[in-house]
């Protein structure tokens, strides 16, 4: 007996660190996809292969989705999709394989509490887990905290993207672990009063209303980072959000940020490849991803 589950990664497009405080979050699933494969091992032995990574990060999942039991299986975890020049975007590769395996391992049906509980022993308990709602439910999403509740939007018809690939990889544990423990700051509350509002912007569906709140969300986002000193804008993403502002568009470091992906966003998507044209000498490459709109699915069985 073989058996088969993906689920999507994601890109988190706003409300990032002020999620963690309970504020709303805009995540959309995208449709790069984590795979398990499960096969009853001939040994009885649990042998795990790992396309995407090694080493001992091979087992880490597995324990986490189990809580250390290690069945008789022959598993496969392939994040391959996740990665870009054998390295890892930071699309959420780690959240999709958890929930993937879990779905392999006991059905895809109402996992989510314990896809959340899975992930958060995976992280020790950081992370919000917007990650995991993506890839459980697909689609772009509402997401809050500490309810874990999560609302399926629309995409606003005339809003184009491309996500930008800076060529460094980011930990998102990091981050949170330089977050923790500082003292609040004045930017961190004006971020928490602007993430409602590019929300809110966001359920409206009004690609106008979208463009315009990010202009400000955006500036509250970088002195968020500067006084946290998390550099939520560097690798490149800094340079790339004045560029695209001078230009009318918009760009965002995306989640976490300090590498990994960011978005571009504008009305047309004529505008958008005319800018990645001219501002070549900025992007490392675009990292062809569209909406998916599918959640977790057992694919084999």
């Amino acid at each position: 007996m073989t058996a088969r589950a993906s689920a999507p990664g994601k890109i988190v497009l706003a409300g990032e660190y002020a999620v963690l405080w309970d504020a709303p979050a805009i995540c959309m699933a995208v449709n790069r996809r984590a795979v398990a494969t499960v096969a009853r091992s001939d040994d009885g032995a649990c042998q795990v292969s790992t396309p995407g990574f090694g080493g001992a990060d091979r087992f880490r999942i597995l324990d986490a989705v189990t809580n250390g039991v290690r069945p008789p299986y022959d598993i496969e975890l392939d994040t391959s999709a996740f990665m870009s020049g054998g390295r890892k975007t930071g699309i959420g590769s780690s959240a999709a394989l958890t929930v993937a395996l879990l779905a392999v391992l006991e059905g895809s049906e109402n996992i989510y509490e314990a896809a959340m509980e899975a992930h958060s022993r995976l992280q020790q308990g950081a992370g919000s887990g917007i990650d995991v709602a993506a890839a459980v439910h697909g689609g772009l999403l509402e997401y809050r905290m500490p309810q874990r509740t999560v609302t399926r939007l629309e995409w606003p018809a005339g809003l184009a993207f491309r996500v930008i690939w800076t060529g460094v990889p980011a930990s998102t544990e990091a981050q949170l672990s330089r977050l923790a423990g500082q003292a609040s700051r004045p930017s961190r509350s004006a971020l928490l009063l602007a993430a409602p509002r590019i929300c809110e912007a966001w359920r409206s569906g009004d690609v106008d209303g979208i463009l315009a709140e990010y202009v400000g969300y955006i500036g509250v986002l970088r002195q968020f980072s500067v006084d946290h000193d998390l550099g939520i804008f560097d690798a490149g993403h800094d340079e790339l959000t004045d560029a695209a502002m001078v230009d009318g568009l918009v760009y965002k470091p995306a989640g976490a940020g300090g590498g990994d992906v960011g978005m571009l966003f504008g009305r047309d998507e004529a505008d958008l490849d005319a800018f990645l044209e001219r501002r070549a000498d900025l992007v490392c490459g675009v990292l062809p991803c569209d909406l998916e709109e599918d959640g977790v699915r057992l694919e084999a069985q």
